[in-house]
């Protein structure tokens, strides 16, 4: 009886998590109730922190095969006209579980879902223009920027998920990097601890001379971290950031304040960029070919609105109907290849 309970209770979390990544504000409010862990930070040690020496604890390298190296269907990469460029790519939240506060480096179906669909569909859109590199971290379960406990228990562990990104940061630039150029690339929780990173390690640093730019986009950055906006396609040294959603969605995540840089235009004004600005959006998860205007895209009060999406390949609504959070890079996927390839150009020149 009791091992049937159990299983019960794990088919109810199951059903209703996956009802918070298909439903609306109510089903993501009864969601995040049962994904909550039932002990308080303090109570449990965290998991053993990444050993970055170790290539496990990547989820992409340059040295290596990876999810990272896919490209769209037709296309083709020349080797030998790639700029020695580095990406550092910090991955959103995979880890979903009331098992613990921050994800353990060996949780199969986290690793499984960064590397299968983060590194396919986010983090491959850099390998045009450079090394990527993508640490594994003890990123903090989703319930955490929800949490509301006196003890703060979600603020403890997207500290201590931070203290992992700046480690491997620092890591990455002391025997990685090589003094060469590189780019901040990163999505939701991975953007929240990259505008830290940016504020705390690059801004006011020998480092900030050599960013070609960051691109800190699915979380609602408000460019306090000291870095310039991006406003021009060939800029450096400056951030650009979106958050992506229709007029009606339930859920938005970008705030008033937040920077909305148009992926169409790579400006920050509120003019309309219609669909023939998109050079194709790709879902690797779907295929991989190539969908030009795919979507038009507009800035209005810290969100990238858009109208409509011509194709069936966006149909995960991880936040709600309206809300194309999971395919801020996706929908752009060839703008975004394109932009790179200016702003290193731009870098490479001066």
């Amino acid at each position: 009886m009791k091992k049937f309970l159990i299983s019960l209770s794990v088919l109810v979390v199951v059903l209703v998590v996956l009802g918070f990544f298909y439903r609306g504000p109510l089903m993501m409010a009864v969601g995040f109730y049962y994904i909550a862990p039932g002990h308080n930070f303090s109570e449990l040690e965290p998991a053993t922190a990444p050993d970055y020496t170790d290539s496990a604890n990547w989820a992409a390298l340059p040295t290596r095969e990876d999810s990272a190296d896919v490209i769209p269907t037709g296309m083709s990469l020349d080797e030998n006209s790639r700029v020695k460029v580095d990406v550092f790519f910090v991955h959103p939240t995979t880890y979903i579980s009331p098992s613990n506060w921050n994800q353990p480096l060996d949780n199969e179906r986290a690793n499984e879902i960064t590397d299968s669909w983060v590194m396919r569909d986010q983090a491959s859109v850099f390998n045009g223009c450079c090394a990527v590199y993508a640490p594994r971290y003890r990123q903090a379960t989703l319930y955490s920027f929800v949490d509301t406990s006196e003890v703060k228990n979600g603020e403890q562990a997207l500290e201590l998920a931070y203290s992992d990104v700046r480690t491997a940061f620092r890591y990455f630039i002391e025997n990685n990097n090589e003094g060469r150029p590189f780019i901040l690339a990163a999505h939701s929780q991975g953007s929240f601890h990259s505008d830290r990173l940016i504020k705390e390690e690059i801004v006011g640093t020998e480092l900030a001379q050599r960013m070609v730019a960051a691109y800190p986009i699915g979380f609602s950055i408000d460019g306090s971290n000291g870095l310039d906006i991006c406003s021009q396609p060939e800029q450096i040294r400056c951030q650009v950031s979106w958050n992506t959603n229709t007029k009606n969605a339930e859920v938005i995540l970008g705030k008033l304040g937040s920077i909305c840089v148009n992926p169409l235009t790579w400006q920050t004004a509120e003019d309309r960029a219609t669909f023939e600005k998109n050079l194709g959006g790709v879902v690797f998860t779907a295929g991989g070919e190539i969908e030009p205007g795919v979507t038009d895209a507009k800035c209005s009060n810290g969100q990238l609105i858009i109208s409509e999406v011509k194709s069936d390949k966006y149909t995960l609504m991880a936040f709600g109907p309206g809300n194309y959070h999971v395919y801020d890079y996706s929908l752009f996927h060839m703008n975004l290849r394109e932009n790179l390839d200016k702003r290193v150009a731009a870098y490479m020149r001066q």
